[in-house]
């Protein structure tokens, strides 16, 4: 049974309503457009399960991400993305900016950002097809079940990313991890199509 969105679980202070710019923004958008085409991130009323981000440059934990209860689709304005800036474990306290409140996933990419600088794309979805599948391709499950949106679903997360690039979390969705916006989607396509064939025998 999918989890019932409830909101954001942390605490969120703005540091400006302004719209986010970035280059690989345009890029980024083509990947939300594929992810709702390809029901890699199931619609639900006012958003969409699935959230995508890229690190805004290397060497830093700067993020953008796609906001809090906002549906991938194509044309998504800039508005529906969010500048993640910091996050304070002690506080579950993340700082960002933006004109919405960013996903409610973004514990969970900060943390992946700040344990894995090699990694600048965090792709996170809800595929049914490669949730059913997870055993045959034999992607990495996590041991333990939390509730999404939370430091300790993050840090679960982490202990087989350290390892892997493409992982599910239990009872939940994946992860994919690229060093570019292109190889987490395109390592989210191969899993896709590997699903497919599984199928079709």
């Amino acid at each position: 049974m999918a989890e019932i969105y409830t909101g954001i679980k942390f605490n969120y202070k703005s540091l400006g309503k302004t719209i986010i710019k970035s280059e690989l923004l345009s890029e980024l958008k083509n990947w939300c457009a594929f992810f709702n085409e390809k029901n890699l991130a199931p619609p639900y009323l006012g958003g969409s399960s699935g959230n995508l981000s890229f690190r805004i440059k290397p060497g830093t934990i700067n993020f953008i991400i796609t906001a809090s209860h906002t549906a991938l689709r194509e044309n998504m304005p800039d508005s529906d993305f969010t500048k993640i800036v910091s996050y304070d474990e002690n506080k579950n306290l993340i700082t960002g900016k933006g004109t919405k409140e960013p996903s409610s996933e973004s514990i969970m990419h900060h943390i992946i950002y700040k344990y894995k600088p090699e990694i600048n794309a965090v792709f996170h979805g809800h595929s049914p097809e490669i949730l059913k599948f997870a055993d045959q391709l034999k992607i990495p499950v996590t041991k333990k079940e939390f509730e999404y949106g939370t430091i300790k679903l993050a840090k679960e997360a982490l202990k087989l990313l350290k390892t892997h690039n493409f992982i599910i979390l239990k009872n939940h969705g994946f992860i994919s991890l690229g060093k570019t916006v292109q190889e987490a989607g395109n390592l989210t396509i191969n899993f896709l199509n590997n699903c497919k064939s599984i199928n079709n025998e």
